[in-house]
């Protein structure tokens, strides 16, 4: 007779083993990439991530005839609810079998868990706010993800649906490389910008003045992404222990403010895809991890614009493509990088993807995001 439960994560041994599912779970999947251990134990410390200031979390684990066989978490976002009005719970760190019946018992648990506490209804996957690592891959398996990008198996937007979610919204990676690349296009319009907006200079993130840029781009950030679905503005806090995480890794070729006679109005921030050299690390930063990651981060060949914004009132003026421009001509020209991918934009973000399209971008991999009324 089968025997298939949900345990609520209670223990530090618990825990252990809900951060350690994922590296047996996907150890076959050859485009998985491992993030590294102590970043995901730190997703989940209550103690340490800063997001739990204003939220709570459930960790639940599924097992299946005394073996481990999916994972979930029930996650509340006070301020994510206060920012949109809403009662609105999320999941997370979902991970599973192909099986419906164990994807069903975990979404039943983690959803009476967020029913009792009041939500009325889910979106997810939030891992575990909507400012990280979100969504669940839907086209683009035979690819490795980019760095802070989500990897799953194919069958997941089945089983999910098949739990009674709908699509909420989906997420696009476009990818610009050396070979469609559009730089004449590019100039073109660096030079139509320069001629409309003179005395708008492009800087590098200074990295000795560390605080205080983070403050800059926390503004424009919450100015910019305010309107933006599913968006919460992020705290101070959030932001420093997001600068912290991405210090080792932050190139200022690739890290720009946009400024008017001195006045930062924009910026962009492209990350070397360390994932190149996380795929073959387990995870495991110590002990010869670190010296891995220091030795080929300059041999990377990969980028990511993850994070940009415009103030409000400057939008629509070529800004973003200028700083797109910009880091992918410092990373296809001049560092031997050979691919950028622009990650993730709105399915809904039309000046975004047509900003993706004119400088020489194509659809790479789909992302999706579901909800269910409780």
């Amino acid at each position: 007779m089968n025997s298939s439960g949900v345990t609520v994560v209670s223990t530090k041994e618990e825990k252990k083993r809900f951060v350690d599912f994922i590296y047996s779970f996907y150890e076959q999947a050859e485009n998985w990439v491992p993030p590294l251990r102590m970043d995901q134990k730190k997703l989940i410390d209550t103690d340490k991530n800063p997001f739990y200031n204003n939220a709570e979390i459930e960790l639940f684990i599924a097992e299946k005839d005394g073996k481990e066989v999916g994972r979930i978490a029930a996650i509340i976002d006070h301020r994510y609810n206060d920012y949109h009005g809403s009662k609105t719970g999320h999941f997370g760190f979902f991970e599973c079998i192909d099986d419906q019946h164990t994807a069903n018992l975990m979404f039943r648990v983690a959803e009476d868990w967020l029913r009792d506490k009041g939500m009325k209804d889910v979106l997810g996957p939030a891992n575990p706010g909507m400012m990280d690592v979100i969504g669940v891959l839907i086209e683009g398996f035979d690819k490795a993800p980019y760095i802070l990008m989500p990897y799953n198996f194919p069958y997941y937007d089945r089983l999910i649906k098949d739990a009674g979610f709908e699509k909420a919204m989906d997420m696009y990676a476009y990818i610009v490389d050396t070979e469609t690349v559009a730089v004449d296009r590019m100039n073109r319009a660096m030079e139509i910008v320069k001629r409309r907006i003179p005395n708008l200079e492009i800087r590098p993130v200074n990295l000795k003045k560390m605080s205080s840029e983070i403050k800059i781009i926390q503004e424009i950030f919450n100015a910019t992404w305010k309107n933006n679905w599913g968006f919460i503005p992020l705290s101070e806090e959030e932001f420093k222990a997001l600068g912290k995480d991405l210090k080792l890794i932050i190139d200022t070729d690739y890290a720009h403010i946009a400024e008017i006679d001195g006045e930062p109005i924009a910026f962009s921030v492209g990350l070397p895809n360390i994932n190149e050299i996380l795929i073959d690390m387990n995870g495991k930063l110590f002990p010869f991890g670190i010296f891995k990651l220091l030795w080929r981060k300059n041999k990377v060949k990969g980028l990511r614009t993850a994070l940009m914004g415009v103030l409000p009132e400057w939008q629509g003026k070529g800004i973003d493509a200028l700083l797109h421009q910009r880091s992918i001509q410092n990373g296809l020209e001049t560092e031997g990088k050979t691919v950028s991918e622009l990650s993730w934009i709105l399915e809904t973000n039309t000046e975004m993807i047509r900003v993706a399209e004119k400088i020489g971008g194509s659809l790479d991999k789909t992302y999706r995001m579901y909800s269910k009324q409780l």
